[in-house]
């Protein structure tokens, strides 16, 4: 099959099934529908099956089964919301996606989807397993004519699921990486500033010159790389620099400066926009490797013209150290990711106002006038990104408005010639002069007006297909709205004034409160003067409080992309009680996410995105979890759907349970502590110290069953003490170890060398919680451990627990208050006392309530037991989670629900979180933390 016909194909498929699809009756029906007629299947029996058995502890069926691809369908009804949990047989809460999940762990390991889809006819849903954790690619019935080879892979093993502009950036960015590697090789002195200045500028030209040669901005195809072609090797460099002073050169400009000037240079247009005007960046020597790059393989062997401004940024990041980039806490964005910026904030609302116009205007006359009108609208707006980069948010808003605006031209157009004067007609609006930005990198300003650039080039393209003209693109216009400044240090009505302002958008910094340099520290304390605590805020809080400033007293409204930590633990009750006391609201957000760049080197981190205004605003409120939308009256700094509660630290509980406090901290420089082969060994040469040894449990150790051991002296003898000289030794080298500590602290406790710093060592049974434990498990594996271990400070302990203790606090409704409150570290949690455990509302069950929970909670211990060959990493792996522990903890969440009221009346996490924290709010009210 052709690609005209497999295009063909998909059409047709698409308008078949347009508005159909019953989950049981029709779903075999459209995949085989699928398979054969747009992608080719002929053994369509052998191919896919259908109803395959799987065992939990019911008996379910997998909808659609591709074994040769492996690819696992999940399929529903038309108009049912992919992304939204519905409760299962076993009162478990899944989206289609987590049912799907749940099969593959019940299949063989060879058997395991790389693929699964959800889909509802209208929907696909694709997840990459090789990222369990990325976000899903999603495909249109609709648009499958255009889209259908990124479902390629349902049939080829090898392919992958990549738009074709990215794949085309990507390949970029490596040719850049090449160029770049092997010029800055050339240079004198590599690691100077101005070399890599030129080199940056350089490799940015090079870029542009490039993509117009493919794009027909110069004229001829491929004119930049024959040009070169022509020279030996050693005058390259030197015809490179005579190229870039011509393409600054207006035509008058040229005769004065060579009236013979060589007809093939003199061909190239003026570009003028200032990309070529400096004359002083640094050109060394070209070798043979750089020719071949840049002719054969840049401009002969590769096509530009369909490179993605939008990740043009990130392309050119990959010529740039990985740490730097890192170190500068800038990540790149998906366009898919962008869209989840930009779509709420603005994109919806205009795109909604331009159907109603074609909706429901019936008049042609007054059709035109409103569009006319609107055009005008979508030209009058203005955007600003203070923390730029390479322009990615910048470009995509622009070839988003240029795109509506185009549909614009199309509709008053209809597809005839339009003729202005002298035949020049430029329909065109919306300008790259409504956009602003400040970024501290000089070259990645350059980068983001050069995307912005060729972003404007191909949507001139698709105007004058519209309009069937030309439209002339040379010369550049000079746009200077993209300042480069420290954007926590410039004031922001310098580069935009508030008042012509429309939206602020974009994606600061990521840099952690721990991780700041000196420069950044007094950024943060510069944008927070006066603000209690700021120091233990994320860098990128200081765009938040510059946004709300610049909004006050205006309509403009802001959206940005931020790490998570900014909604959880503490950072909550220093920043967004600053903000809401300011008059801030938030008008929507995606809950916690995995970003991830467009970058070959991609960068993981959990984000939220929250936009929020002062203005008033009627929108609907809309709150996104896993992709679903929901509309809410009100979404506090926690990103839940609750009136703008905080809570803040406490050093008791709030409600009548025991106290929890951190193990052991024995700073002793690791003397005390040892591996089991390094126990045994000690003991060979210190026999009596056996008796003194202690297993030591951390977090790690205690969930991953690691053993480790503390030599613990502290109720030693003097007199005992004195017949063991090894142990003396490590008592000798603890003592000095806090000696010589910077820590006045420390060195206060050097004269009781034999005791720790925190000793936590109750007596019996006790509950351990770790303190840091991984956020792809469910539930935090809680237990009970007795007093022959000793416990390490990264673990909290509560004497005298009970099973009605423990069952509340392994139970799903604790769960959600320690995913909503706790700090994070990285993307794991953190469980903090004075955080979580002391601000957690406990219920008020009745007796039979009480003991139901007991009766479950000795479940799960039992169902532990059965596993004694087994870590606790182990059986809290979802996917290797024994089906009677899971069936423990499920009864034991319900257990738990009834006694808080929450049984079959909250459907979400998020539901749930919101009712624990009108509890909070009720028993907090007039009492002291």
């Amino acid at each position: 099959m052709t690609e005209k016909e497999q295009k063909k194909a998909a059409k047709e498929f698409a308008a078949r099934w347009k508005d159909k699809g019953y989950e049981k009756g029709e779903s075999q029906k459209f995949w085989i529908d699928l398979l054969v007629s747009v992608f080719g299947v002929e053994d369509i029996a052998g191919f896919i099956s259908f109803e395959d058995q799987v065992h939990l502890d019911h008996t379910s069926f997998i909808d659609g089964y591709i074994k040769s691809t492996h690819v696992m369908i999940e399929q529903k009804s038309l108009g049912k919301d992919l992304r939204k949990a519905i409760r299962q047989s076993d009162g478990t809460l899944l989206n289609p996606f987590q049912q799907a999940k749940r099969y593959s762990a019940e299949l063989p390991y060879d058997d395991r989807p790389r693929w699964i889809i959800t889909c509802n006819f209208a929907e696909f849903l694709v997840y990459d397993m090789n990222k369990p954790n990325g976000e899903p690619e999603q495909i249109l019935l609709k648009d499958l004519a255009k889209d259908y080879y990124r479902l390629q892979f349902l049939v080829q093993q090898k392919s992958e699921i990549m738009k074709k502009e990215e794949e085309i950036s990507m390949q970029a960015g490596e040719l850049v990486g090449r160029l770049y590697d092997a010029i800055l090789k050339q240079y004198k002195d590599p690691e100077s500033p101005d070399t890599l200045k030129s080199l940056n500028m350089l490799c940015v030209r090079l870029v542009f010159c490039l993509y117009a040669e493919d794009a027909g901005i110069f004229g001829a195809h491929e004119m930049f790389g024959q040009y070169l072609q022509q020279f030996p090797v050693k005058e390259v460099h030197k015809k490179l620099r005579e190229l870039f002073k011509v393409l600054d050169m207006t035509d008058e400009k040229r005769e004065e400066y060579d009236p013979y000037m060589d007809k093939e240079l003199a061909a190239f247009p003026y570009v003028n926009g200032g990309l070529f005007a400096d004359e002083n960046i640094i050109i060394p020597p070209f070798t043979d490797e750089i020719v071949d790059i840049l002719v054969n393989k840049a401009s002969a062997g590769f096509d530009w013209s369909e490179i993605s401004p939008t990740i043009f940024g990130a392309v050119f990041e990959s010529t740039l150290n990985p740490e730097t980039r890192r170190s500068g806490g800038m990540h790149y964005t998906s366009i898919e990711n962008i869209h989840k910026v930009i779509d709420p904030l603005f994109l919806d609302g205009l795109k909604a106002e331009y159907n109603d116009i074609i909706e429901n205007t019936v008049q042609l006359k007054a059709k035109r006038t409103k569009l006319d009108a609107f055009e005008k609208k979508l030209a009058a707006l203005v955007f600003f990104d203070p923390a730029c980069g390479s322009g990615n948010f910048l470009t995509e808003t622009y070839i988003s408005l240029r795109r509506l605006e185009n549909m614009i031209i199309d509709e008053i157009n209809q597809g005839q010639m339009q003729f202005g004067a002298e035949g020049e007609y430029n329909p065109i609006k919306v300008s790259i002069g409504q956009f602003y930005g400040i970024e501290i990198n000089d070259f990645a300003v350059t980068v983001a007006k050069t995307a912005l650039w060729i972003a404007e080039s191909q949507m001139l393209h698709e105007t004058e297909e519209i309009i069937q003209q030309d439209i002339d693109f040379l010369p550049l216009k000079s746009y200077a709205n993209i300042t480069q400044a420290n954007a926590l240090r410039i004031d922001w009505e310098s580069v935009v004034p508030k008042d012509k302002l429309s939206y602020i958008m974009g994606n600061p910094p990521f840099v952690g409160a721990r991780f700041m340099n000196g420069t950044q520290k007094a950024d943060l304390f510069e944008v927070f003067d006066g603000v209690k605590n700021s120091g233990n805020l994320d860098y990128v809080s200081c765009w938040y409080k510059k946004s709300a400033c610049l909004m006050d007293n205006t309509q403009v409204r802001t959206a940005l992309v931020s790490t998570n930590s900014i909604t959880q633990g503490e950072q909550v009750a220093i920043l967004w009680k600053n903000l809401f006391e300011s008059g801030v609201h938030i008008d929507f957000a995606h809950r916690t996410f995995r970003w991830d760049s467009e970058a070959s080197l991609k960068a993981h981190v959990h984000c939220v995105i929250i936009g929020f205004s002062i203005a008033p605003n009627d929108a609907p409120k809309q709150l996104f979890d896993n992709g679903a939308k929901k509309i809410v009256k009100s979404i506090n700094g926690y990103l839940i759907e609750a009136d703008n509660i905080i809570v803040d630290n406490r050093n008791n509980p709030l409600c009548n349970v025991p106290s929890i406090g951190i193990g052991n901290k024995p700073i002793d420089g690791g003397y005390y502590l040892f591996t089991e082969e390094e126990k045994q060994e000690f003991i060979i040469n210190e026999p009596k110290s056996e008796s003194y040894f202690k297993q030591w449990i951390g977090a790690r150790e205690y969930i991953n069953g690691i053993k480790r051991y503390c030599l613990w002296l502290g109720e030693c003898s003097p007199k005992e003490l004195r017949t063991m000289p090894e142990c003396l030794k490590r008592v000798e080298l603890v003592r000095q170890y806090r000696l010589n500590s910077t820590s006045e602290g420390t060195r206060k406790i050097a004269d009781k060398p034999t005791r720790f710093h925190v000793e936590n060592m109750p007596k019996g049974h006790f509950l351990v919680i770790p303190q840091v434990s991984s956020e792809r498990r469910k539930y935090i594996p809680i237990g009970y451990l007795d007093d022959s271990v000793l416990c390490s400070d990264k673990v909290r302990i509560m004497p005298d627990a009970t099973l009605f203790h423990f069952g509340i606090l392994t139970s799903n409704v604790h769960m959600a208050w320690m995913r909503a409150i706790c700090c994070r570290l990285k993307s794991d949690y953190s469980y903090t006392v004075n955080n979580v455990y002391n601000t957690f509302p406990w219920p008020t069950p009745t007796a039979d309530q009480k003991t139901a929970i007991e009766h479950t909670a000795q479940m799960i211990l039992d169902a532990r037991a059965k596993y004694p060959d087994c870590s606790l990493a182990d059986l809290y792996d979802e996917t290797t989670m024994p089906p009677e522990l899971r069936k423990a903890h499920q009864l034991n969440d319900k257990a738990v629900m009834q006694a808080y009221g929450f049984w079959n009346r909250l459907n979400t996490e998020a539901e749930c979180v919101a009712e624990l924290m009108k509890m909070y709010q009720k028993l907090t009210s007039g009492v002291k933390p």
